[in-house]
């Protein structure tokens, strides 16, 4: 049973399939033992229409973008992504940008939207930098779009989370970020306090994070606070460590717009961050900004990683994502993964399977 905007919009609304009192009594510990497949991708924008419509793809058509992955996306029980950036045709931008040639605000068509559902995307998060440039009209449209076609989202002070039940699993989803407007990185003992709800009551809970300080030089996970001009973006590596203490199975970071090495912590997997999987016009691509992982991971029906795979794909400026034949994500995770987390539990191949050693 779906809510409606008002409760929503006062942050009574926990999840956009089930009402409170089903949710409570649902969780069932005997359920059988079996796998279900999760995948992971990063950062989303789709194209803007701010501050010209020149920053639309080739012939005004968001599935050229997304098209070739598609079956990728698809075909895992439950598909994440991060939403840079919010749905909105008209409207101006709540943040000032004076110079539109290093200054991003990103306002992406409505009718774009509907690329995501057919690429199966199932959870967003919207807890990121990008979401709030056009203030609360965007925030209220994006939402109202993702209900209309069935997205389940999380990380915003309004709707932190989310719920799915899918072949009598049920999943919780919750998103956090450094960001005004979004369920802050930085409160980890209130972080904890949501986890542990969503764990109390799902089978499988789904965490994911923006932080981290951005670009080239920022690629490895420091373990400490990471600080991007004068913003607090986070210490991911205790965050992550404290939601799966806390009860998450399964973490998906993304911020730092390049792609960070990969963890199983107490049998549940982390990505530090999933990199720029699918944008348009805006964004750095150059080296290791150009490339970035999907990964799928296979995992029991209480969130114990089983193993994974890594699918890589780069962008050809100006954007959309590409399968690479070349497969240099992969190394570049393993690489990442081998000077992060010497004494790691798993291991890649050269062909992005992730398994325990």
């Amino acid at each position: 049973m779906k809510m409606n905007l008002f409760t929503t919009l006062t942050g009574l609304l926990i999840g956009s399939f089930f009402p409170l009192n089903a949710i409570n009594n649902y969780k069932d510990t005997t359920a059988a033992a079996r796998t279900v497949s999760i995948a992971g991708a990063g950062d989303i924008m789709l194209g803007t229409t701010f501050p010209s419509p020149r920053f639309l793809p080739p012939h005004d058509n968001p599935l050229l973008l997304l098209g070739e992955l598609a079956d990728t996306l698809t075909g895992a029980d439950i598909t994440f992504g991060n939403l840079e950036g919010s749905f909105l045709d008209e409207g101006q931008p709540v943040k000032k940008c004076r110079d539109t040639t290093i200054c991003y605000l990103f306002r992406m068509p409505e009718r774009y939207a509907g690329a995501l559902a057919a690429s199966g995307f199932d959870f967003l998060s919207l807890a990121n930098n990008h979401f709030g440039d056009f203030g609360l009209p965007s925030r209220i449209k994006t939402m109202m779009i993702l209900d209309s076609l069935g997205i389940r989202y999380g990380g915003l002070i309004e709707y932190p989370y989310s719920f799915l039940e899918r072949d009598s699993v049920l999943y919780g989803f919750a998103a956090f970020a450094p960001n005004a407007g979004t369920v802050s990185i930085n409160e980890t003992a209130k972080a904890e306090e949501l986890v542990r709800m969503l764990a109390d009551t799902c089978d499988i809970v789904i965490v994911s994070f923006h932080g981290g300080a951005e670009g080239a030089d920022h690629q490895h996970v420091t373990k400490a606070d990471e600080m991007f001009y004068t913003e607090n973006r986070g210490n991911v590596h205790d965050f992550a460590h404290s939601m799966i203490d806390a009860g998450a199975d399964v973490i998906f970071g993304h911020g730092p717009h390049v792609t960070r090495a990969v963890e199983v912590y107490r049998e549940r997997f982390i990505a530090y961050s999933l990199g720029n999987f699918c944008t348009y016009g805006r964004f750095n691509l150059t080296g290791p900004n150009g490339i970035a992982p999907i990964i799928r991971i296979e995992v029991d029906t209480t969130g114990r990683f089983i193993s994974g795979k890594i699918i890589p794909v780069y962008q050809p400026y100006p954007g959309g994502a590409r399968f690479d034949p070349a497969g240099r994500v992969i190394q570049k995770i393993r690489d990442l993964t081998a000077a992060d987390f010497p004494d790691a539990v798993i291991t890649i191949s050269d062909k992005g399977e992730i398994s325990y050693r």
